[in-house]
């Protein structure tokens, strides 16, 4: 089966209670019809990055996140996450905010996961930054994962 590397905003958007805002609210039901059939479709991991991610914040939306991803294996930070995460502070000129995400990409390409789920369009399902990534990680000869959002892979191609 193909590896997906699931990021914190798949398991928030999954705990979240139903919001009010629309687009939110679509993502949230997205989200939740993907994941049905995720586990028959892909192979889910999640990092200690997503779990550090998790745990901050309120403990009752906490401990509703952290029951979303209790059965999923745990990619371990190791030496090529490190390096990876260092080379893309270095070469992926992001700033600020947007830096936080840095491991999400390391850890996604060091375990060579076929797929990068998430509902962070703003630095991760980016255009500019796939492309930035690409770029990056052809210099060092690295895989890049197919970086997407549910709404992306909800049905299989078998299905349409």
């Amino acid at each position: 089966m193909q590896t997906v590397y699931l990021e914190t905003t798949i398991p928030s958007y999954l705990a979240a209670k139903a919001s009010g805002d629309l687009i939110v609210a679509a993502h949230q039901k997205i989200t939740q019809d993907w994941w049905q059939k995720a586990n028959e479709r892909f192979d889910l991991y999640v990092s200690e990055a997503v779990l550090a991610e998790v745990r901050a914040g309120d403990p009752e939306a906490m401990s509703r996140r952290l029951q979303v991803i209790e059965h999923l294996p745990v990619l371990a930070i190791n030496e090529d996450v490190r390096a990876l995460t260092i080379h893309y502070l270095k070469n992926l000129r992001l700033s600020g905010k947007a830096q936080a995400d840095i491991p999400h990409f390391a850890f996604a390409v060091s375990y060579q996961m076929d797929y990068l789920v998430t509902w962070n369009c703003a630095h991760i399902a980016n255009g500019e930054m796939i492309k930035r990534l690409i770029a990056v990680n052809a210099v060092v000869k690295r895989h890049t994962p197919i970086i997407v959002t549910p709404e992306e892979i909800l049905e299989s191609l078998e299905d349409l």
